[in-house]
């Protein structure tokens, strides 16, 4: 009987070697998978910097229809949210604005669009800085901009 109980207690529960295999194997296998969605991340916020400019200037060209004209580099992206108080004022600025949320959202890294009236690529640029925040750069660092974007 007691032989029988101590068996059974040392079958019950992992040994050190057996639980260190097991946390190797998942370290090997995070080790393969992470740096796969890692890259997947950056490509998704590039992809979402992409659509938010193709949001902004949907709007923009919206503003225009109603107000004759762009806002003002000055005036800046907020135009689409209040209306602009100084520079060309707007004519028949939409209540509520002209997008959804009621504000000028941020790219996918937290920075704010910069937004130039007249461009220098068309009638207005819109660029998102990449996710170093900086002007130029390569890969994920890359800058974003209205006249790359289709």
């Amino acid at each position: 009987m007691e032989k029988e109980r101590n068996l059974r207690h040392r079958e019950a529960g992992f040994t050190l070697i057996e639980l260190m295999v097991v946390i190797v194997i998942l370290g090997l296998l995070a080790g393969l998978i992470l740096p796969r969605f890692i890259g997947e991340s950056d490509k998704a916020k590039q992809q979402t910097a992409r659509t938010q400019i193709a949001i902004l200037e949907t709007a923009l060209k919206m503003y225009k229809l109603d107000n004759g004209s762009y806002p003002t580099t000055e005036q800046g992206l907020k135009a689409l949210v209040e209306p602009p108080t100084a520079g060309n004022l707007p004519k028949n600025w939409r209540k509520g604005g002209y997008l959804e949320k009621g504000k000028v959202p941020k790219d996918p890294w937290k920075n704010e669009f910069v937004y130039v009236c007249p461009g220098s690529h068309g009638d207005f640029d819109i660029t998102s800085l990449g996710a170093d925040g900086e002007a130029g750069g390569e890969d994920f660092d890359k800058d974003i901009n209205s006249w790359d974007v289709e």
